[in-house]
């Protein structure tokens, strides 16, 4: 089974009364772990025509936060329809283990014993001053958490977070992450 892990960064989008605004959110970086190949690459947004095929070819995609965030803002990019791809967030698998949303620091800091290299907020600052290979760095890294995150899981049957000063392990069951689905090859929306 091919799967992709991946994040994005955006530019900020405000709406009313100052609040973050998913829905008008620019793309600035895709973030991108091949499992048939274990390379990382990352894509700036006139650079996606180069992920397309990739994605076209996944069985499936691996995010954290990913079916309410950076699915639906790189499916406004995609000419086809990224929802027809089984996914599978972390985010997601960890709340219905445990009944709440938990961060993706959290999570690295007590299971892999290291956290971000900083924040979505801090990553927004840098594509605004220009730093773009550090954004594209910063998007790489959460892509690493995440795949390693994954790959935990997969083996222990659960990951770690802490709660006040004290390690926390989640059950998580990942019987079916790997399963081939009916949907698996993808759906091929797009004529490569």
């Amino acid at each position: 089974m091919r799967a992709l892990t991946f994040d994005i960064e955006t530019e900020m989008a405000t709406g009313a009364l100052g609040r973050l605004d998913a829905s008008s959110m620019k793309l600035t970086v895709v973030g991108v772990h091949d499992s048939e190949t274990d390379q990382y690459t990352s894509y700036l947004q006139d650079e996606l025509s180069s992920l397309w095929p990739l994605i076209e070819k996944a069985d499936m995609l691996i995010g954290y936060n990913s079916d309410f965030f950076d699915i639906p803002i790189l499916n406004r990019y995609y000419p086809g329809d990224l929802t027809r791809i089984r996914s599978l967030d972390l985010m997601v698998e960890v709340q219905k283990a445990i009944g709440r949303r938990l961060r993706l620091q959290s999570l690295a800091e007590a299971t892999l014993g290291r956290g971000k290299s900083g924040d979505g907020l801090k990553a927004i600052e840098w594509w605004a001053q220009g730093l773009y290979d550090k954004v594209r760095e910063y998007c790489i890294e959460d892509v690493r958490l995440t795949r390693e995150l994954f790959d935990y899981a997969l083996k222990h049957g659960s990951l770690k977070y802490k709660d006040l000063k004290e390690i926390r392990e989640i059950k998580l069951d990942t019987s079916k992450w790997l399963e081939p689905s009916e949907a698996a090859a993808m759906t091929h929306t797009l004529p490569f």
